[in-house]
């Protein structure tokens, strides 16, 4: 059996993989995936594109975005499988994010503990509802819309 006879049919793929064609389609507009095209213009994918749906998804449900989930897989060779280590340098770079999403998590459940009876949503004062509003040290409104209609014409 040659390589070329080892490839899957889209829907193939997206049945082993639990998920839609369109889902598959999309994927490949990000550039997750590079299907390559039979002689009638069909999708095709090799096995291994099976690893890379599952990274995708593992990734998603960790929280990564399609960006940080496209910029780890663009460094893995899209013509075979990865090896151990290219899939190692991978997990030391998903590591540092979620790492730093951990981080970002803890500080919102700490803010939520003294928001969650306070029900203030101040604009001055909670940084949930109004983080990093450079317009907050100026007082309260739309200062910025009100000056703009009465300056001078």
């Amino acid at each position: 059996m040659s390589a070329r006879d080892d490839l899957l049919s889209i829907g193939t793929v997206a049945a082993r993989a639990g998920l839609s064609v369109p889902a598959l389609r999309y994927y490949e507009e990000r550039g997750l995936l590079a299907p390559v095209r039979d002689g009638g213009g069909r999708r095709r994918f090799p096995r291994h594109v099976l690893r890379r749906l599952a990274v995708i998804a593992a990734g998603q449900r960790v929280g990564l975005s399609l960006k940080d989930i496209g910029e780890a897989l663009a460094t893995l060779p899209a013509d075979r499988a990865p090896s151990a280590s290219e899939w190692a340098r991978v997990g030391e770079r998903w590591q540092e994010l979620l790492d730093a999403r951990i981080r970002e998590l803890h500080a919102l459940r700490t803010s939520l503990d003294g928001c969650i009876g306070c029900g203030c949503l101040s604009l001055t004062r909670c940084t949930l509802f109004n983080p990093h509003d450079a317009a907050a040290e100026e007082g309260a409104g739309s200062r910025w819309l009100r000056d703009a209609e009465n300056a001078p014409r």
